[in-house]
């Protein structure tokens, strides 16, 4: 088709760029969108007849349909550039689906796990002594044999050392580096540490030379106390257990003191407390003796004392400390001190 004039070539141009606008803003993929390019700027295309019909007109019209030509072409090539863009954002996103390769395992959700029992023991062990006006001390693993006995009012070949079993370290002298056989060696570090008035507790781990059965582990916790004020008395030590039995157990439960032997106080108890499982006919925990033994108290001895640098003439104070297993032991009747450390997940979540 040939143009006379310029007024027809650009009314062509302005039919063919909006059916190309349509073609180009409809396609669907990237070959429908060449096909419509093509159409609109091809061989075949309007634009190629127009371009045709230049040299037949006038030198007035010739520059007019030039530009025109040029501002279409520019038109075209910005209108497919644009869908090219989206069309291929689209076809990335649609291939990037079909590769995707799935991943998840499904089914097997693992559900959310919760504190050992001796943890939420010892943290509300500490609650409760806390309330009471005490702070939590603690203390290395790895002690010294002055620490661990000496300090403790153990000479060397005391006898009570061999109640102990204790577990050797190969550093420094023979026999003079052990993993601590009880709290107690923590005692002696907070005195030197600080003056007096001393009300803390000592949650922690010790180790003794024994082997596993139901109620021993060479591994094992244990949770001290110690008090250190002027005019500290046995009955101050008395009415500190029987609060903190009757805040862990409830108030039904009492406690009472036995007397005993500690070389770190003098005078010792074993205290106890009254069964709570107790009820018509024979108890398998007490075995009918209505009382459960606990752990070991006393009056710090005056030796314990000087060898921290307090004077005794000055100062007194108590000390108690018992098994951390034993109390969940006891309050939840289990009767395997093997279980805490079996790691069998069906006996830790009933907790």
């Amino acid at each position: 088709m040939t143009f006379a004039s310029a007024s027809e070539a650009k009314t062509a141009l302005d039919a063919a760029q909006q059916q190309a606008h349509d073609a180009i803003a409809s396609a669907a993929d990237l070959d429908a969108l060449d096909a419509a390019e093509r159409t609109a700027l091809g061989k075949k295309s309007v634009l190629s007849d127009v371009q045709e019909s230049i040299k037949h007109l006038s030198a007035e019209d010739r520059p007019l349909v030039g530009q025109a030509v040029t501002a279409y072409k520019a038109m075209i090539s910005e209108l497919a550039a644009e869908r090219r863009t989206g069309l291929s954002a689209a076809d990335a996103l649609a291939r990037a689906e079909r590769e995707r390769l799935d991943l998840s395992l499904g089914g097997h959700a693992r559900p959310r796990g919760h504190l050992h029992p001796l943890t939420q023991v010892r943290r509300e062990l500490e609650d409760v002594f806390v309330a009471l006006g005490y702070d939590v001390s603690e203390g290395p693993e790895v002690e010294t044999d002055w620490y661990n006995f000496e300090a403790l009012n153990f000479p060397p070949a005391h006898p009570a050392r061999a109640m102990q079993d204790t577990l050797y370290v190969n550093l420094g002298a023979p026999e003079e580096v052990v993993m601590r056989t009880h709290t107690s060696p923590v005692q002696v570090r907070e005195m030197q540490r600080r003056e007096p008035p001393i009300y803390t507790v000592v949650p922690g781990r010790v180790y003794r030379n024994e082997a596993l059965d139901a109620r021993h582990s060479p591994v094992f916790h244990q949770l001290e106390g110690l008090a250190v004020d002027e005019g500290l008395t046995f009955g101050d030590l008395a009415g500190t257990i029987e609060a903190f039995t009757s805040a862990y157990f409830g108030s039904a439960v009492t406690a009472r003191l036995a007397p005993s032997f500690f070389p770190f106080t003098e005078p010792s108890a074993e205290f106890a407390l009254s069964c709570p499982f107790c009820e018509d006919g024979p108890c398998r925990v007490c075995g009918a003796s209505r009382w459960i033994e606990l752990g070991g108290c006393g009056m710090v001895d005056p030796n314990v004392l000087r060898a921290a640098g307090y004077d005794p003439e000055k100062v007194s104070g108590f000390a108690f400390g018992f098994g951390l297993e034993r109390m969940v032991m006891l309050r939840y009747g289990i009767d395997q001190i093997r279980a805490f450390y079996d790691n069998d997940v069906r006996f830790l979540a009933q907790f």
